[in-house]
């Protein structure tokens, strides 16, 4: 780019930037001298490749999708909790709330992720131990009672049965007398992940897609403001991929989902804004903050190029960070605040739009309430005492960062290729009619390629650290500690059986007639391929339960197995 071009890009920036709204603070060093917005060439330098770097705020957004960086607005601050029983959880929520977290992230237990009610006998020793548990609406209810939901954000890591879930959390907002075009937040909602990395799915691809399809009409529709599908590239991440699988894998996913849409008659421009990303920050620092770069980078260009997405917010590539599980140790465990905090360091430096971060006992239990406290600590750290919110995209123009940049792109792009050039076949014989990046996640995810080339991954990884190539303090280095035990949170069995109990009252002065009309009101709608969203909004409003809203749906389509693979 040569320097009238890189003025003319200045300019357009600044324009920006004055016009945008500025948080209130003091942007100076600690020792007093000034910080400007954003650092770039000098006036009359010649950066050559400087339009695949930019200035913030600008196409292809590697520097971040606001000309302000975080003087206009900080990250959120998004603690991803629960356990036990909604009651339970809606105590941890308040004080997240109350000691300065922006915004709520339900973790939900393993019966409610697998479609499954409290009282199923499958559902034994599993209720309210890894998450919260929610049989119907009536829990989602008093999961957030006392917590305005037009105000507050949410997320909910949830994909399987993410769409009768979102329904139970309309019906609560309902309650709140809180009206469905103001709710705002994500909902994860991405099946792909579930077949290539979490293995938490119900039905097979096609039923998924299909509901998932429903969800995105019906919130252009009805529900603007939320993102019903959070493409989620950390499960897949903690599942022992690299960083550039990660990426390729899961901005792959996204296409998948932008195709759907297309596939569906919505306008790209309409519903794109209404997909958000969820990545990993693992421990490799530089690593992590090329990988936030480029996935901006090649979202904003694949979107404009192959998807026309003509409006910036369609180009956008909004995400979520979560610091790696994978990461933290058993041992030592008071070493996982100092991962935790290089790894959120990472995620802010590569401009993310909101963070959690790993309480220091999460190998080993639910995080304390102390340990989850100093976890919202450390962001808050980060924020109000470092100076990293004061300039955008602060390590821009370093040789190391931009080099990692465009060579994890690169290999993002070769991965799509794979991803591509497998599917073609079953694309153009309409096996898989949705589109070529569609077909080709689907082929992977049938032949177990996804899965293999994550095994290998992880394979490799692990054998680096048996033979001592990879270092990790604690375990295979540095070994002598005088740490003494830590207390840890432990979800009784007692809340499995009041939950149960509830579970069995609420069934019992509910109205059982409405339940089964709605239930029904359902089913047809599976069997005739109507939008399945209001008649599920209908079987919630019945408290009709998740393992019975489910259930109906298993009955129609049947359970996905997956396919030996190896």
């Amino acid at each position: 780019m040569d320097a009238e071009a890189m003025a003319e890009a200045r300019r357009r920036w600044q324009e920006r930037y004055d016009a945008a709204h500025k948080r209130e603070a003091d942007f100076t060093t600690l020792g007093g001298d000034p910080v400007d917005p954003v650092y770039g060439p000098r006036p009359g330098d010649v950066y050559r490749g400087f339009e695949r770097i930019g200035w913030p705020g600008e196409y292809p957004y590697t520097r971040g999708l606001h000309s302000t960086g975080y003087r206009g607005r900080t990250w959120t601050i998004r603690q991803f909790a629960g356990f036990g029983n909604a009651e339970q959880t809606n105590e941890r929520y308040r004080k997240i709330l109350e000691q300065g977290g922006g915004g709520l992230s339900v973790a939900f237990d393993m019966p409610t992720l697998m479609g499954r009610d409290s009282d199923d006998p499958r559902s034994l020793g599993e209720v309210g131990h890894c998450g919260v548990a929610v049989d119907s609406a009536a829990d989602m209810e008093t999961l957030f009672a006392g917590i305005p939901l037009g105000e507050v954000t949410t997320s909910m890591t949830i994909s399987g049965p993410a769409v009768p879930v979102f329904c139970m959390y309309l019906v609560a907002a309902e309650r709140q007398g809180v009206a469905h075009e103001v709710l705002n937040g994500t909902l994860q909602t991405d099946i792909f992940k579930e077949y290539i990395a979490q293995k938490e799915w119900i039905f097979g691809p096609e039923p998924h897609l299909r509901l998932i399809g429903d969800l995105m009409e019906h919130c252009v529709r009805a529900v603007p403001a939320y993102k019903p599908v959070s493409v989620s590239g950390y499960h897949i991440r903690e599942a022992g991929s690299t960083a550039a699988q990660e990426l390729a894998y899961t901005l792959a996913d996204g296409f998948g989902y932008v195709e759907l849409g297309l596939s569906r008659g919505l306008d790209v421009n309409t519903f794109a804004p209404g997909l958000s990303f969820f990545f990993d920050a693992h421990l490799d620092f530089f690593e992590e903050i090329a990988k936030f770069r480029a996935a901006r980078r090649i979202w904003a260009r694949w979107m404009r190029e192959v998807y026309g997405a003509s409006s910036e917010k369609a180009q956008w590539l909004r995400f979520h960070t979560q610091t790696a599980g994978v990461s933290l140790t058993a041992q030592q465990p008071y070493n996982n605040v100092v991962r935790t905090a290089v790894e959120a360091l990472s995620a802010v430096l590569g401009g993310t739009n909101s963070l959690h971060t790993n309480a220091l006992d999460e190998t080993l239990a639910l995080p304390s309430e102390r340990a989850a406290e100093i976890a919202l600590r450390t962001q808050q750290v980060l924020m109000e005492e470092t100076g990293v919110a004061n300039v955008a995209d602060p390590l821009g123009g370093s040789w190391y960062v931009e080099q990692l940049t465009d060579r994890i792109e690169a290999d993002a792009e070769r991965i799509f290729e794979r991803i591509r050039d497998r599917g073609a076949l079953a694309h153009s014989d309409g096996r898989h009619p949705i589109g070529p990046m569609t077909s080709g996640i689907l082929r992977g995810i049938e032949d177990g390629w996804f899965t293999g080339e994550i095994a290998e991954a992880a394979f490799r990884y692990q054998r680096a650290l048996e033979k001592g190539e990879k270092k990790v303090v604690g375990v295979n280095v540095s070994t002598g500690s005088v740490t003494g035990e830590l207390e840890i949170l432990r979800v009784g069995h007692e809340v499995e059986r009041a939950q149960v109990a509830a579970l069995a009252g609420r069934r019992e002065r509910r109205d059982g007639a409405a339940v089964e009309a709605a239930l029904r009101g359902m089913l047809e709608a599976a069997r005739g391929g109507s939008n399945m969203i209001e008649p599920m909004l209908e079987a919630a409003r019945a408290e009709a339960t998740l393992g019975e809203i489910c259930g109906v749906l298993r009955e129609e389509w049947g359970e996905y197995v997956e396919p030996p693979g190896f």
